[in-house]
């Protein structure tokens, strides 16, 4: 067979070049790209539609669907305004973990307090684009625990229940590959808050003693 036999013949105009993005897809991928993108683009304005409808003032709307918005925002998705309040918090809140395992012989042992907060400073400093996760995750939960509970650790809402399994799993998967060799029956969480010394100019006398919230056992 000639080589040359499916080579344009001399003279003959190249084919044209193939248009750039999307439309240089053909018919069928063309449709599935525009899809996927109408679902993600359909997505992202529903999740900052019902993160809008949280933080706005409460209205009709925000009152007609309060469960759908609360079962989308809680406990992932959940805002506050902190930031912004007239007495920002002046305390270092660190989230401490231990757990009681069945090694892989058998024996039940009882794990060291490991500093779950600590762990997650160390991961974001000095990092240029350090995770929202490592970040946020554990702080939010724990201000979600504590929001819905009273100094007794008893839920005083119906979101409690909601804020124990929400830190729990957090706690069970940072645990776990610690662990690996053997099961974990239970976890213990505390919190170590620390309040953050006055100033070396101020008069203000501050207590920075560190005093703990412990948690009761919880079974995994």
């Amino acid at each position: 067979m000639d080589s040359n036999e499916h080579e344009p013949a001399e003279g003959a105009a190249p084919p044209p070049p193939r248009a750039p993005g999307i439309a240089g897809l053909s018919t069928p991928y063309r449709v599935v790209t525009a899809l996927a993108l109408g679902a993600i683009a359909v997505a992202a304005c529903a999740h900052l539609g019902f993160v809008f409808l949280h933080v706005a003032p409460s209205n009709t709307v925000s009152k007609r669907h309060a469960k759908t918005i609360d079962d989308w925002i809680y406990p992932e998705f959940e805002q506050n305004w902190k930031l912004f309040a007239p007495n920002p918090l002046q305390q270092n809140i660190a989230v401490e973990a231990r757990a009681e395992v069945r090694t892989a012989g058998g024996e039940l042992t009882t794990t060291d307090w490991r500093n779950l907060s600590a762990e997650d400073g160390e991961a974001i400093r000095h990092s240029l684009l350090p995770s929202h996760t490592e970040q946020n995750e554990l702080r939010r939960a724990w201000d979600f625990f504590t929001g819905s509970h009273d100094e007794d650790n008893k839920p005083n809402g119906e979101r409690g229940e909601l804020s124990e399994e929400y830190l729990r799993r957090i706690a069970v998967d940072r645990l776990t590959p610690e662990h690996r060799g053997g099961h974990i029956l239970r976890i213990q969480l505390r919190s170590a808050t620390t309040a953050v010394p006055a100033p070396k100019w101020s008069t203000e006398t501050t207590d920075t003693q560190t005093y703990y919230r412990e948690l009761p056992w919880w079974t995994v």
